[in-house]
């Protein structure tokens, strides 16, 4: 995988099943969960809830054969990531997972940086094509998604939180290795 980096920070893979990921990951739903909660309870998570969603909603398929995990650093700090996993009945098609960006670095450019490498990363992984769910209210993301190519697709799950979905064809890599 190339490494990208810019403004105070540089994108890599990572070992999802490692310590620093964990707390990314625990980072990641706090954040979408408080999000929900505020918006419909007009509150935060409890810790609880935060265990119970990590119980459900494993991550160590974003690792291979299947998957790939993808971190941002700034100096030693993780601020960022995203992962892609193959859809078990499709190996042409990779879901995109777990995408976040610490509220200090919104804005710099990094989140299209770990979108254009889980897109890097499920070419490598033979996808051809790149799917995702997120929640309406998720407008930064969602607006994210639409500059880079996806579109809103017909449902494909029914996940709890899904409310809106998105796909891209993916170009296929130049003779030279780089992304079409």
């Amino acid at each position: 995988m190339s490494r990208a980096s810019g403004a105070g920070w540089a994108v890599e893979r990572a070992d999802v099943a490692s310590a620093e990921s964990a707390v990314l990951l625990r980072d990641y739903l706090v954040d979408v969960s408080d999000r929900w909660f505020r918006l419909h309870e007009d509150r935060d998570s409890t810790p609880e809830e935060i265990e119970q969603s990590l119980a459900e909603m494993p991550s160590d398929d974003l690792a291979p054969p299947t998957g790939a995990f993808v971190v941002a650093r700034s100096g030693e700090r993780l601020v960022g990531c995203v992962g892609v996993r193959l859809v078990p009945d499709r190996p042409d098609v990779a879901e995109v997972k777990r995408m976040f960006v610490r509220p200090e670095v919104r804005g710099s450019g990094l989140a299209a940086a770990l979108l254009a490498a889980a897109e890097e990363a499920a070419r490598d992984l033979g996808a051809t094509t790149v799917r995702l769910d997120t929640r309406l209210d998720l407008v930064e993301a969602r607006a994210l998604y639409l500059r880079h190519g996806f579109v809103e697709v017909p449902a494909f799950n029914e996940g709890d939180y899904a409310e809106v979905w998105y796909a891209k064809r993916l170009a296929a890599p130049r003779r030279d290795g780089s992304p079409g």
